[in-house]
């Protein structure tokens, strides 16, 4: 017999995170400390709050049990009240918010629900590789459109071929940005919405950073724009907001359509949430959101003293106002792989390599602030003594 994958897993590229996971182990294997800006994993622990009610909910027998597949209707609740809450944004828990085993479970999920063989989607340059891997999986296109450090990483829509944009069945948006901690203003989201109207798209906002900006006003939900939620599917994260990366949790909002075509691939894959995860994202999401407050100065801190040690080194760097991460730019002609490899053989230090978020990323490489201050300080002496 003949052991051989599908031609479809043969064909998708090497997760970029694997890759970095890869050279971090030889590193260490050679007897390196390494410092990791790698991948964006918060290093400070869940909230106390967080971990006792899902202590709690552990031990109710019920919750040993198959979950409903949509999520517990009271877990939905508590998301539709954080939209109203915080967004401004009236959801029917029913039938407008999906539960998802994390965030990245519902995005990669989504083509199978929405795209037949020869679909095109509209995926953003440089992006999380997830929306463009997934849509080939499934047989679809994908025209990727570029995010540009002039334009502060906001798309040009006009750049987008016409016949394209009437091809088009998916638009993907992520703002806050990964990786480029881009921004976009309810305005910014206003002018997306007319162009997804003017060329029929449905629009896929992946909000995972909502909650980690450092500057005012907060950043917005896609919902919010008149008319958006007619054609829009967004999906929220508890990963970042509350240090839960670990425990696979968040929620697909918006139209009732696209909640239920989702939820009916997902009633074929798999079998929900844990009911106790899913009482800690209630407690999570309900209780006191001092935590955020605290992450968000944390965050804040670690940034500015990085953005000062990369200066120094010489790199183009512009502070991110939302998302932990920054996108700096190298000087021209050096290509982001090879600036990532020496400054981890030479100093220790794991960055992300720009080009590995697509051809638009060349040129930059990402750092991850989920690191303690510490060690954020040692790689900045580190740094004084790295040349370009």
């Amino acid at each position: 017999m003949k052991i051989e994958a599908a031609d479809r897993v043969r064909a998708l590229p090497p997760y970029l995170f694997a890759a970095i996971d890869r050279m971090k182990s030889e590193a260490r294997q050679r007897g390196m400390d390494v410092i990791d800006f790698g991948i964006g994993d918060p290093d400070v622990p869940t909230p106390e709050p967080i971990i006792e009610a899902l202590c709690r909910a552990a031990r109710r027998p019920e919750n040993h049990r198959y979950p409903a597949y949509p999520g517990k209707l009271e877990c939905r609740r508590a998301c539709a009240e954080f939209y109203a809450r915080r967004f401004g944004v009236s959801l029917d828990p029913a039938s407008e918010v999906l539960t998802l085993i994390g965030s990245k479970e519902g995005i990669a999920h989504l083509p199978l629900a929405m795209m037949n063989p020869g679909d095109l989607a509209l995926v953003p340059d440089p992006a999380y590789p997830v929306y463009a891997t997934t849509v080939r999986f499934v047989g679809g296109e994908v025209l990727r459109y570029r995010l540009r450090s002039a334009d502060e990483f906001l798309p040009d829509l006009d750049a987008i071929p016409e016949e394209a944009a009437r091809r088009a069945k998916l638009l993907y948006i992520n703002y806050p940005n990964n990786p480029t901690g881009g921004v976009a203003s309810l305005e910014d989201l206003q002018r997306i919405e007319a162009f997804a109207e003017r060329h029929d798209l449905i629009v896929v906002s992946d909000l995972a950073y909502s909650e980690m900006f450092f500057e005012d006003p907060p950043p917005p939900s896609f919902l919010q724009v008149p008319g958006a939620r007619a054609r829009c599917i967004e999906f929220y994260s508890l990963s970042k907001t509350y240090n839960m990366t670990g425990w696979r949790v968040g929620f697909a909002v918006g139209e009732p359509t696209l909640c239920a075509a989702l939820g009916k691939i997902k009633t074929n894959m798999d079998s929900g949430v844990f009911g106790a995860v899913q009482d800690a994202a209630i407690a999570a999401i309900t209780g006191d959101q001092g935590s955020v407050e605290v992450m968000r100065r944390t965050y804040r801190e670690r940034r500015d003293v990085l953005a000062a040690a990369l200066r120094q080194l010489g790199l183009a760097v512009r502070p991110p106002k939302a998302t932990f991460y920054f996108f700096a730019a190298l000087p021209a002609g050096v290509k982001s792989m090879d600036f990532a490899a020496r400054l981890l053989q030479e100093a220790g230090i794991v960055c992300t390599p720009g080009v590995g978020f697509g051809e638009g990323g060349e040129g930059f490489v990402r750092f991850a602030l989920s690191v303690p201050i510490e060690r954020i300080r040692e790689a900045a002496d580190r740094l004084t003594r790295f040349t370009i």
